[in-house]
């Protein structure tokens, strides 16, 4: 890993001097005033280590197989819309640098890339986010990652509507980028961003135009306006439809967990969606914590996962592995798949030396080994 970046913050903060602030804030931003953005990281800092101690660890052990199939480290890469507005190809270069190190990528419905052109472009495990603006382009898009070999479909069910981020409404960040005098200046003070954008083309939602440049779905889904009528019978009906893995992500209570597992789906993500959308919803390593210690199928966290450490906490309350989005892009932003590389290393890395302190051999031991509990 680079000797520059030491931590996410070191990330973050040439993340935050190479992207114009519009950019920045997009990424950074949540919903409100932020609340949840800082009760997620709240959540996480509260939890603390018992380490247990006479333990041989002399080896250590983190990969996972959450759905038979095997993680070189318990996390991935979660779905993440424009990513391509932090530099361009920003998607490809995401699923390459997860694919070197044996990890998945979770594409975007809102990518900048299309699925076909990152299946093309890496060989590693592709996973493809579902957003569901209509149920015809919906299952359009179902019938396109079955095609490229997709065997992991992850429904988004937490963005009905679009929350209230305030951010984006100041700076006035849009797709297709609407140039305004303070926009203009934004990319003027970042040649090095809108240079390369302009070699590129300023980004767009790719897979709206593989499907004929439709605007107006382009325009929902800017705004979140999504099919606020999509329920459990679709749900069932999807699960009919897709063949591979069926992940439902943005869930926050044990009934509806329960709902999903008993209409056949193979795991949840527990998420507020990174605090972008309701600013005072539960904290999902706070639902984490109420849930029983072995769920009946696998449950990944996401929101506020910032280091090795915060994993280790989720694992140890039950789950199954994160799913990790902001360090990504201020990673990529920082130094392209380079930077992503060495966020992977640098969270490998932090992973193993909290293993070793906790008194952990392998992953699996948290929860089901010695009935050693390393939270506090």
């Amino acid at each position: 890993m680079s000797a520059k970046f030491n931590s996410v913050e070191d990330f973050r903060r040439a993340a935050k001097c190479k992207l114009p602030r519009m950019v920045f804030d997009y990424v950074e931003g949540g919903a409100g005033s932020e609340r949840g953005l800082t009760r997620n990281r709240r959540a996480l800092e509260a939890l603390t280590f018992s380490p247990a101690r006479l333990i041989d660890i002399s080896t250590r052990d983190q990969t996972i197989s959450p759905f038979g199939r095997i993680w070189s480290s318990p996390f991935a890469i979660a779905p993440m819309g424009l990513n391509g507005a932090v530099r361009p190809d920003g998607d490809i270069i995401l699923a390459r640098a997860a694919a070197k190190a044996g990890l998945p990528f979770v594409l975007s419905t809102a990518s900048t890339s299309s699925m076909e052109d990152v299946a093309k472009a890496s060989n590693g495990e592709l996973w493809f986010q579902l957003y569901v603006l209509s149920r015809d382009f919906a299952n359009k898009l179902v019938s396109r990652a079955m095609a490229i070999g997709c065997n992991t479909l992850v429904l988004t069910v937490d963005v009905k509507v679009n929350g209230q981020r305030l951010r984006d409404q100041r700076s006035g960040f849009s797709v297709p980028l609407k140039m305004r005098p303070g926009i203009l200046w934004d990319c003027m003070s970042h040649p090095r961003w809108s240079l390369d954008q302009w070699r590129h083309g300023f980004p767009k939602l790719a897979h709206f135009a593989d499907a004929g440049g439709d605007i107006a779905a382009q325009k929902a889904l800017m705004e979140r306006r999504l099919d606020a009528s999509f329920g459990w019978n679709d749900l069932k009906k999807l699960r009919d439809l897709w063949r591979g893995t069926l992940i439902v992500k943005g869930l926050l209570r044990e009934a509806d967990i329960t709902q999903c597992l008993n209409i056949g789906v193979d795991g949840v993500v527990l998420s507020n969606h990174g605090g972008r959308q309701l600013e005072d919803a539960v904290s999902p390593i706070e639902m984490l914590a109420r849930l029983p210690a072995r769920p009946p199928a696998p449950v990944l966290i996401h929101s506020g996962i910032r280091d090795g450490d915060d994993i280790l906490k989720a694992l140890a309350l039950g789950a199954s592995g994160v799913l990790i989005g902001r360090p990504m892009l201020y990673a990529l932003a920082a130094d392209g798949q380079a930077g992503v590389e060495s966020l992977i290393a640098l969270l490998k890395s932090q992973i193993d030396n909290c293993m070793a302190q906790v008194g952990c051999s392998a992953i699996d031991n948290i929860v089901t080994g010695d009935g050693v509990n390393i939270l506090f």
